[in-house]
């Protein structure tokens, strides 16, 4: 080959390469752009365990601008242009029947206190326009969210106060049966159905939720549930991190049929980077996460996409998606993909704007309604770490209370005999 031609042919190369990474830059700066016009919102951030787990949420022995260890810290917030993150308040399953409203408390005490100890970056927010305002503050609106409903301990009057110390949304459900629901793994055998899905009280809830213009987060739900929910809530729905069954059979991620429902419902599903929901196996990259937010629009249209990252709640996220700071790359691949900036907009906050002034609206309208104050049925909860204050005391317990009562007469009749 002459010397003239191996030049023509390395000049061709090279600009064929350069052609290529001008084309993805462009992506990924039409996707930056339009993540300054609009907030990106995540349905699920783990951040607030990760300091219970490392420092038992001592803010005083952490600095977030330089925490190394977890996939989200201030610098890779920035980096990947979040405008809002519903931070989670999450207590394990095992605290169920012991101190769960007590954890869940101080973990909604911590979030306070980081939107606190970092102003400059966090904003607490409680509603769809807290949210616009913060991001027009150049802040991360920081939203609460309750994951798992063991955390109200099957009470109505908690869960009202978690929402008036600004929790506002409630995952039904963790990895455990409560005593008024059931969990997802009902659907893979692995746990028994108490309530063939929702109880009557579990109906309850989903009504005061409605009522209160708390968001219903139906991530870690069986199908029974979500089917029953989008019948009776009157407010559309949340998945806060959940992802398509048809692109990874997964119990913890939604049906076809479902995904039709809530774009009738006018609800919201925010795609899980888990590796484990993306693949169904240890390894995913960028692209299988982009092939949920695909599927999810084929199927349901893009009014009812989010993104919902389960960052630092989940010990695999895939390539390309390290951390929070790969957001835009994201966006790109999906602008990559053909979807237009309305279609990303949508994704990126509208969608989820949207679902909060109707869940908002829908408050409104109920303004007038008293609260539910009728407690779960005390057989429903009984367990040796519960008193029954305020309960009726069945016929059982109340004859057993007489006989003792007899029988401690009786010994002191005895013994002032004996005397």
């Amino acid at each position: 080959m002459s010397p003239r031609l191996m030049l023509s042919l390395s000049l061709a190369l090279w600009i064929s390469c350069c052609a290529v990474t001008l084309a993805e830059d462009s992506f990924l700066t039409r996707a930056q752009d339009l993540m300054k016009a609009t907030p990106l919102i995540d349905g699920h951030n783990d951040l607030p365990w990760q300091l219970r787990q490392n420092f038992n949420n001592q803010l005083n022995k952490v600095d977030l601008n330089t925490l190394a260890t977890t996939h989200t810290n201030i610098p890779k917030i920035r980096k990947g242009q979040i405008g809002a993150q519903f931070w989670a308040a999450y207590v394990p399953c095992d605290t169920q029947y012991k101190d769960a409203v007590r954890q869940t408390l101080e973990q909604i005490d911590v979030i306070h206190r980081m939107c606190s100890e970092y102003p400059d970056t966090f904003q607490l927010a409680t509603s769809s326009k807290d949210i616009e305002e913060a991001f027009r503050a150049n802040k991360v609106a920081s939203l609460i969210g309750v994951e798992g409903g063991h955390s109200i301990d099957s009470s109505l009057g908690t869960l009202r106060m978690m929402y008036h110390l600004g929790a506002r949304y409630m995952t039904l459900t963790h990895s455990c049966n409560t005593p008024w629901a059931d969990n997802w793994r009902v659907d893979t055998g692995a746990d028994p159905s108490k309530h063939n899905g929702l109880s009557a009280f579990g109906e309850k809830v989903i009504a005061e939720m409605n009522r209160l213009g708390m968001l219903i987060d139906l991530a870690h739900v069986p199908v029974k549930v979500m089917n029953q929910v989008l019948d009776i809530s009157k407010a559309p729905v949340i998945f806060s991190h959940s992802s398509a069954y048809a692109v990874c059979p997964h119990k913890r991620n939604i049906p076809d049929d479902v995904l039709v429902r809530v774009n009738k419902t006018g609800g919201i599903v925010m795609v899980n980077f888990y590796n484990d929901y993306v693949t169904c196996s240890t390894t995913a990259n960028l692209s299988h996460v982009a092939d949920h937010f695909d599927h999810i629009k084929k199927v349901g249209g893009a009014d009812i996409i989010g993104f919902g990252g389960d960052y630092d709640g989940v010990p695999r996220v895939p390539e390309g998606l390290e951390d929070v700071s790969k957001y835009p790359d994201l966006v790109a691949e999906l602008l990559r993909r053909g979807w237009t900036d309305e279609e990303v907009k949508a994704a990126l906050g509208n969608n989820l704007l949207r679902v909060m002034r109707e869940v908002e609206k829908v408050s409104d309208t109920m303004s007038t309604t008293s609260p539910d104050d009728s407690p779960i049925p005390y057989d429903d909860v009984k367990n040796p770490c519960r008193t029954s204050y305020g309960y009726t005391v069945s016929g059982a317990v109340r004859s057993l209370s007489t006989l003792t009562l007899l029988l401690v007469t009786a010994f002191q009749a005895v013994v002032t005999l004996t005397d």
